[in-house]
């Protein structure tokens, strides 16, 4: 094999913590000094490609600027998603005071960890239904984890597992084709021997281990993982049957809708919510002329506060978005399709499209005999575990977080929960404790959420949130519960950091001028 090799740092330059990428013939490298030992990996993320120097490195750990996937930077492996695959890792040693890396020539961007062969001898059938984020990385983390039986994934979509946040952006914009889309090809399933059924569950009994679909066909299981996210609510208003209004839930949702929209002008978002407001982005970046209709005042005024949703409005407002806000649709009117949607207001807007975006429930209502939440949640343990056999992950799993019962519909916490319940079926008894993240793209605007609360008693802004570069913490009961930042990505990783390993500052520290990422290099 053929390799090369280079001097890329002398050994004054990195202290303990410390990260610096270089150049190794043509190949990006992460070096990193830890405990006073240097560790080089590949310097970009498996997810999107962002480089990791920009990131925040915390022991062994660094963690993604973008979208907060985890590396072990010794061994290069994943430790949360959404990374695909692990990092390779590189060669390094010390002659005198020169730091030297050696690449091999056909060195990847990724290496697919080892995972274990399907052994037809083994006879015990593991299901997943729901063929979204957590469905997808539970089964890779099954073969991880060395389980050889079979594995059936479940789904009512044609398409592969897919990169769900892109629906409602690069792809409703027609930015991010087709092959992108998919988190792994149909190959891959193949040859790790997963099972793929194109199937719609109506019924789960957990008793008798039991599943029934659409056509009336059944399959029996030894262990199940239901992760079937949300089912997107519905306008019950006079006229929501008229052809042209849609709702955003699927990759196929979103390609009716992006057709559609390239041949019309006006068109009406109802909703203000992540998907409403994305959504209104893509459209208007068809050329589409957009209203979003929504009872709030202030978009993301009650979650994020009003200084954040003035700043979303003002993006919005800024890029050609029209708002009706502080009403709510009282009826569609057209012939045959949309027309015209009518305002409790009074105001009537012409339209030939209406995405309707007000947010999910979770699907759960063909399981019977667990335990649910009046919102009809799955309640969980801190294994995920819902009842014998029975695994629960994503937007439907009301787990233990902080003490209280949560439920999340965020994409990378499903990733995160899928993962580990695919260890734990697999025999591993590993408990949930990772930190919630979230995105948003608002207007080329990147929000980035770490943490969780589902409400705040005051808000503590470090920078300005006019010029698009601060960290707003979220306190409640005298504790940050978590942080939102826009052009602040290292000081997110390290919130991030800091909340895994319980190391939060207090809000006076924050209001004292601490800075989360000369703390996090303390810790």
């Amino acid at each position: 094999m053929t390799y090369h090799e280079e001097a890329v740092a002398t050994t004054q330059e990195l202290q303990d913590g410390d990260m610096k990428q270089v150049k190794v013939g043509e190949t990006d490298v992460l070096l990193a000094r830890i405990n006073s030992q240097y560790h080089a990996i590949y310097a970009h993320c498996t997810h999107y490609g962002a480089p990791l120097v920009k990131g925040a490195l915390h022991g062994d750990r660094v963690i993604c600027p973008w979208h907060h996937a985890c590396f072990n930077l010794k061994k290069g492996k994943q430790c949360e998603p959404p990374g695909i695959d692990d990092l390779p890792t590189y060669d390094v040693r010390v002659e005198e005071d020169k730091v030297y890396v050696k690449v091999p020539a056909d060195t990847s961007d990724r290496v697919t960890p080892p995972m274990a062969d399907r052994d037809t001898t083994n006879e015990q059938v593991y299901v997943v239904i729901g063929g979204g984020a957590a469905g997808a990385y539970a089964v890779e983390a099954m073969r991880e984890a060395g389980f050889t039986g079979q594995i059936i994934m479940i789904s009512p979509e044609a398409d592969l597992p897919y990169d769900r946040p892109n629906a409602s952006k690069e792809y409703l914009q027609d930015e991010a084709p087709d092959e992108w889309m998919p988190l792994r090809s149909p190959e891959f399933y193949e040859q790790h021997g997963v099972d793929r059924l194109q199937q719609e569950v109506t019924s789960l009994d957990v008793k008798t281990k039991s599943i029934v679909f659409k056509d009336g066909n059944s399959l029996s299981y030894d262990k199940v993982l239901v992760c079937t996210g949300g089912k997107v609510n519905t306008l019950k208003a006079p006229g929501a049957e008229l052809k042209g209004i849609y709702t955003l839930r699927s990759l196929s949702d979103s390609r009716k809708i992006r057709e559609v929209a390239k041949n019309v002008k006006k068109v009406t978002v109802v909703g203000s919510s992540f998907i409403g407001m994305e959504v209104a982005m893509s459209l208007q970046k068809l050329e589409c002329e957009v209203t979003v209709v929504a009872p709030e005042a202030i978009p993301f005024g009650s979650r994020w506060g009003e200084p954040v949703g003035k700043l979303i409005r003002r993006l919005h407002d800024e890029n050609g978005i029209h708002f009706e806000l502080e009403t709510k649709v009282k009826e569609f009117k057209g012939q045959d399709r949309v027309e015209e949607v009518v305002l409790e207001n009074g105001k009537k807007l012409a339209t030939e499209l209406v995405v309707v975006g007000i947010g999910v429930k979770p699907a759960t209502d063909f399981v019977s005999g667990l335990d649910k939440a009046d919102d009809g949640g799955i309640s969980v343990d801190e294994y995920l575990k819902a009842a014998d056999d029975v695994y629960v992950a994503g937007d439907i799993a009301q787990f233990p977080f902080r003490g209280k019962p949560t439920r999340i519909e965020h994409w990378r916490v499903a990733c995160q929960q899928g993962r580990l319940a695919g260890f734990n079926m697999a025999g591993k008894q590993e408990a949930y404790r990772s930190v919630p993240f979230f995105w948003t793209a608002q207007q080329g605007t990147n929000f980035r959420y770490v943490g969780y609360t589902p409400g705040f008693d005051r808000v503590i802004y470090d920078g300005s949130v006019e010029d698009q570069d601060f960290i707003a913490y979220y306190v409640k009961d005298n504790k940050i519960e978590a942080a939102l930042g826009v052009n602040r990505d290292k000081a997110m990783a390290s919130i991030e950091h800091l909340m895994y390993e319980n190391h939060m500052p207090s809000p006076e520290q924050i209001e004292n001028g601490e800075d989360v990422i000369a703390l996090l290099q303390k810790a």
